[in-house]
Parts: C-alpha cells; sequence; structure tokens
C-alpha cells in the first residue's frame, strides 16, 4: 500500500465537512489553492452529509458510525474512489472510527448495513476505502522532496509551533497505519506538518503542547474552561519562541482565535501569536497571496505581521 501512495493519492475524493463550508472555509479555500498549485486533483464527495460530529455520538453513537460510513460508501459507489482525504481533524477521526467499529464490533456493522438498506444507498464494508488526512495527501501525494521545488520565497525562518490537536492522534487504536516506524506518522510526537512547513523554510520550535486539547468540545458548555486550555497552548506557543501557530484542524482553529481574544477580555492575558493554516503557509511559501489563501477571513489577523516579515 505504501509503496503507490503518489499515484493513490494523486486525485481523491474531497471530504469538506461542516466545519470547512462554515468558520473553517479559510482553509477549505487554502487547501484547494494548494492543491491546484501542486497538480493534486480533489473530487467532492457526491452528496456528503455530517459524519456526526459530537453531538449525535453523545445521544447514539451507532448512528454516528453509520453516518461516517455513508460519506465512506458515497466516495466509493458514487465518486468510484479509493480514497477520501478529509482535511478536518473531526471528520478525519470519525471517518477512522467507522472504519475500526465496522470492522471489529457487530452492532456497529449491523447498524450500518440496516439504515444503509433502509436508506436505499450501499452499505460501507471495510476495508473499501483509504481516508487519509490532508497532511498525508501532501506529504506523500506530492512529495517534501518535490515542494522545494515549488518554494518560492519561502517563510524565511518563520517561528511556528505546530498545532495537531487530540483528535489526529488518539484513540490510538483506530490509526492502525501510524507508529509504524519509518516514514509512517507518530501518535506521541506527530510530526508531518512540521516536515512539510520546514521545507517550506519555516523554523519549527519544540512545542510541548502540539497533541495537548483545546477544548473544543466543552466550548459551549464550559467556555471558561475551554478559554484556560486555549491559553495554555498559546502561551506555550509564546514560550517556545513561536510567532505563529500552524494548525491542521478548523475546531482548533476556531478554538484558538475565539478563545485568544476572550483571554484577554476575560483573564486580561494578551497573547500575540498568529493562529494560521498549515495550508496557508504553504500556499504563502509558494508565491499565493493571502487573498487566494483566506488568510483575510481569518479571525486572527496575521497579513500585517506576515507582510512586516515579507513573506506575504
Amino acid at each position: 500500500m505504501q509503496d503507490n501512495r503518489k499515484e493513490r493519492y494523486k486525485k481523491v475524493a474531497y471530504y469538506p465537512g461542516c466545519a470547512l463550508e462554515g468558520t473553517g472555509q479559510p482553509y477549505d479555500i487554502s487547501t484547494r489553492a494548494v492543491g491546484k498549485k501542486l497538480g493534486l486533483q480533489l473530487e467532492d464527495v457526491k452528496d456528503w452529509n455530517c459524519c456526526g460530529a459530537m453531538e449525535v455520538k453523545n445521544i447514539d453513537p451507532e448512528i454516528q458510525t453509520y453516518l461516517s460510513s455513508r460519506v465512506m460508501s458515497q466516495a466509493k459507489h458514487k465518486n468510484k474512489a479509493d480514497v477520501v482525504m478529509a482535511p478536518c481533524n473531526g471528520c478525519y477521526h470519525n471517518l477512522k472510527k467507522a472504519e475500526y467499529d465496522i470492522a471489529n464490533k457487530p452492532k456497529s456493522k449491523e447498524t450500518v448495513e440496516k439504515i444503509s438498506a433502509k436508506a436505499g444507498h450501499e452499505a460501507y464494508h471495510e476495508g473499501e476505502i483509504e481516508t487519509i488526512h490532508a497532511l498525508d495527501w501532501i506529504k506523500f501525494g506530492f512529495g517534501e522532496e518535490e515542494l522545494k521545488a515549488k518554494i518560492k520565497g519561502g517563510l524565511k525562518g518563520l517561528k511556528v509551533a505546530n498545532y495537531y490537536g487530540c483528535m489526529y492522534t488518539r484513540p490510538r487504536h483506530i490509526f492502525p497505519e501510524k507508529d509504524k516506524g519509518g516514514d509512517s506518522e507518530s501518535t506521541k510526537n506527530p510530526h508531518y506538518m512540521d516536515d512539510l512547513l520546514a521545507v517550506a523554510g519555516a523554523e519549527c520550535v519544540d512545542f510541548p503542547l502540539k497533541t495537548a486539547c483545546c477544548g473544543g468540545a466543552h466550548t459551549l458548555s464550559d467556555s471558561d474552561m475551554s478559554t484556560k486550555l486555549v491559553l495554555n497552548i498559546l502561551e506555550a506557543a509564546e514560550a517556545s519562541g513561536a510567532e505563529v501557530i500552524a494548525t491542521e484542524c478548523p475546531t482548533c482553529h476556531s478554538g484558538l482565535e475565539m478563545h485568544q481574544i476572550r483571554a484577554l477580555k476575560r483573564l486580561s492575558k494578551d497573547t500575540n501569536v498568529k493562529i494560521v493554516y498549515f495550508t496557508q503557509l504553504l500556499g504563502l511559501a509558494m508565491g499565493l497571496s493571502p487573498r487566494k489563501l483566506g488568510i483575510h477571513a481569518n479571525v486572527s489577523q496575521s497579513i500585517p505581521f506576515l507582510k512586516e516579515r515579507g513573506i506575504a
């Protein structure tokens, strides 16, 4: 499977998920722009639905498994794809979890088959499609060495803390391809975003909270707790010398931006680190304009800083 990733990932079924059509739209814009620049093809999953996110699985986790399985079924049977790429950590996590549950939990498999039949579409079966993250897509669909040739100007030593969030690596058992050594991703110390941004000219700082939870799931029920968790991340990034936090999840990104503002208002804690999607930073390094990458739509106003650094 590993040897032909470049060919397999060149054209993938794209599952943006709900967040990328809302608060995470800049991530969608920059992902599509970077893909086009690299010659990687995205075809939206036909008639995709919500993956179940957090709300549905709190009521009935089996229904959530079905919703995620339907996305994979659509990608397989409607798009005729072998790979589905989900840039959102929540969507990526839920599709991977559905794959695991269908393979290992008879009740999940039974529920998926029952609802799929009632809905009138093909039920998803274990191993029919491969789910990958946007980081896998660029790192292996294009390649680090090839990426070097695309860099125009680069990130000029920009000090970046790479924040992966908790759902990219947890729970570990739903990511059997990780922790295999070699070029596989690590759940303890993920590095794919570090690898790509280093190629683009960034100085990736040693950031101890790269997989810490931002409190995204609790931001409505306990906003103060979410603000404190985000503040820990922001302050740790600044203590590490970072000028920018790179993100690869719309929920994490929105949480960092919103609670950075809330920390100042509620706790009088001011942090100046900028929050930018990793795809936006890659796009800048390749010479794309901030507007083409949706940076103007971020809550965190980073364009003046990036222009000052000669990057934007």
